[in-house]
């Protein structure tokens, strides 16, 4: 049963990821309990646990080792990588919530989450959106847009570093948001699941833009020309490919990509704003933070 005591426990699962890091902080900053679930002990893990963080091991693909770790826990957060088994970590993961009693559960989804998308990561998603629906659990699905973390994934940061922002996106437009600025918002909503904007909550940044824009903004936060080269979606899966990286991973992004194009990251909101009191980063604002990164070797 979720805790009796005045300060609330959270599960916070994928942990060592981005927006797993980002909602343990600031749990932890909001003065609740966290318990942090991952994969095994890394510098990661190590990290949190330094932080205050009650480190547990655990898969969410295993529910005799989910259903554990929801013990005692007011509310969770879900979040799983772009891979396969979405759908049977959600399943793993809404049965553990009913069996254990947590009253609230938040669902990282994505904004291009549709059954239609040629992206198998949002195909899935949308499922595991269905799951968490169905079972009747007081569910809240985050639906952030792109995130502006892209910039430092290595396929989109090495051309970036030599003054080009390379990336398939057409004409699409997006309020592109930090991880960093996610983790307040899901923190501050395992404190307060009240204060969610209905059962599915958008996540932007704060101005809508094209990737000529993005790449003006970029210019203008480091001192430098960037500029935009829009390319195939079939040559950009193809570098990915050369990357090394898992086959399902590369449909996904490119799929992303291709909903991207059609519009399905478009639209920008306050709700980061109205959920923690401050408004999430600009592009600008990102870059100059991570200015040291972007700009390295010149």
């Amino acid at each position: 049963m979720p805790s009796s005591t005045d300060t609330r426990t959270v599960l916070v699962t994928g942990a060592t990821g981005n927006t797993g890091q980002a909602a343990v902080k600031e749990s932890l900053a909001l003065g609740m309990r966290v318990r942090a679930l991952v994969r095994g002990h890394d510098e990661r893990s190590q990290a949190l646990a330094d932080l205050g963080a009650e480190i547990v091991v655990g898969d969410l693909l295993e529910i005799n080792t989910v259903r554990p770790a929801m013990e005692g826990a007011d509310a969770a957060y879900f979040v799983f990588p772009i891979d396969s088994g979405l759908v049977h970590a959600a399943v793993n993961f809404a049965q553990s919530v009913k069996e254990t009693g947590v009253r609230t559960a938040l669902h990282l989804s994505q904004r291009s989450v549709n059954r239609e998308s040629v992206s198998p990561s949002c195909r899935d998603t949308y499922l595991a959106e269905e799951v968490f629906n169905w079972s009747g659990l007081d569910v809240t699905h985050l639906r952030p847009t792109m995130f502006l973390d892209q910039l430092l994934y290595p396929w989109v940061l090495a051309p970036l570093q030599q003054g080009v922002l390379r990336m398939p996106a057409g004409q699409g437009r997006c309020a592109p948001v930090a991880t960093q600025d996610q983790g307040r918002a899901i923190g501050a909503l395992l404190k307060e699941p009240d204060k969610r904007v209905g059962r599915v909550t958008a996540l932007s940044g704060p101005v809508e833009m094209d990737f000529e824009q993005l790449a003006a903004e970029l210019s203008d936060a480091l001192g430098r020309k960037i500029v935009f080269q829009d390319l195939p979606l079939e040559e950009y899966a193809a570098d990915l490919r050369e990357l090394g990286l898992a086959p399902f991973l590369v449909d996904s992004i490119t799929g992303i990509m291709a909903d991207y194009q059609e519009g399905r990251m478009a639209g920008s909101d306050d709700n980061i704003e109205k959920i923690t009191g401050k408004r999430s980063m600009t592009v600008g604002e990102f870059a100059r933070a991570h200015a040291h990164v972007i700009n390295a070797g010149r």
